[in-house]
């Protein structure tokens, strides 16, 4: 009898790990994703930025991270939206963990670039954003112009369906300074 039911118990061994391909194909009729081992060549990026919220910037440290190991070339980080009051000096308390992060990239050769017509209607000047930025004068759509003649290729992390405002977004932080 025990001889009986050990090799009942190998055919339904059999059995069962037979069965799992014939039902995944049923719930596969497109088969299995490849994998593309390719070696990238190195891609110079430019991150155009435009976020509602600052801890949104956390994301975008990560996602820099990940395409630096992908695309081995330079970056550049345009930011021209609300997010923009993260890198004032005066909210440096309150955003310390994002601004040290984005620091750290800078070391590592990222470039922070801020659309400076973005930077005046929010309410700043030049002088009050932390060093590792640098202000584009001429604005954020002729900056993204100027690194895709360079031959940047353009990521867009506008996660919103448009554009958002930056008129006064200093204020949403610090609302005392409002003149």
């Amino acid at each position: 009898m025990t001889r009986y039911l050990s090799g009942v118990g190998c055919l339904a061994a059999i059995i069962a790990a037979a069965a799992p391909p014939v039902l995944a194909e049923e719930f596969a009729p497109y088969g299995s994703a490849k994998v593309d081992l390719r070696e990238t060549l190195a891609t110079d990026v430019v991150f155009d930025v435009n976020y509602a919220e600052p801890q949104q910037l956390h994301g975008l440290y990560n996602y820099i991270k990940n395409m630096q190991q992908a695309t081995k070339g330079k970056a550049v980080v345009l930011t021209r939206g609300p997010e923009l009051r993260v890198f004032a000096k005066e909210n440096y308390m309150e955003y310390q963990d994002i601004v040290d992060r984005m620091a750290g990239l800078a070391k590592e050769g990222v470039e922070f670039r801020m659309c400076g017509n973005a930077m005046k209607a929010a309410g700043f000047q030049a002088e009050d954003m932390h060093g590792f930025i640098t202000v584009a004068a001429a604005g954020g759509f002729p900056e993204l112009v100027y690194w895709m003649g360079q031959g940047y290729k353009v990521i867009n992390q506008a996660v919103n369906p448009a554009p958002l405002p930056v008129r006064d977004a200093r204020y949403l932080d610090q609302p005392e300074l409002r003149k």
